[in-house]
This record gives C-alpha cells, structure tokens and sequence, in this order.
C-alpha cells in the first residue's frame, strides 16, 4: 500500500468517536478500506481525500440537532 494511501486512511478510524457518530463513520471506514484493497494510484488518493471530506460533513451533520 503507498505510503500515501495508508497515511489518509487513518482518518477514517472512529473507535474513539461516541456511539451515535460511530453509526455514522463507520460506513466510509469500511468503503473506504475496501477501495483502498482493490485500487491504487493518483485517482484513489484523491477519491479518499473527498470520501473523508464527506465523512467529516455527516459526522458534523450529525452533531446539529435535529429539527
């Protein structure tokens, strides 16, 4: 794995987060983890970067009360 990949994947780790947005991280873990073992290059790099920053908007979305 590119050091690179490795390095970015680390943010998807949610084992400290509090139940409620565990339920919300963990799917882009897993994707995350699954295209990281079946793709490789400049594209997955940059497909990781955007799929952290959409995980970071649920888990902030899911910090918003609801209305």
């Amino acid at each position: 794995m590119h050091p690179a990949t490795a390095q970015i994947l680390r943010h998807f780790e949610f084992g400290h987060l509090p139940d409620r947005l565990q339920e919300v991280s963990k799917p882009f873990h897993a994707l995350a983890h699954d295209l990281a073992g079946k793709l490789s290059g400049p594209e997955l790099s940059a497909g990781l970067r955007k799929l952290l920053e959409a995980k970071d908007c649920m888990v902030r979305a899911a910090l918003e009360p609801k209305e």
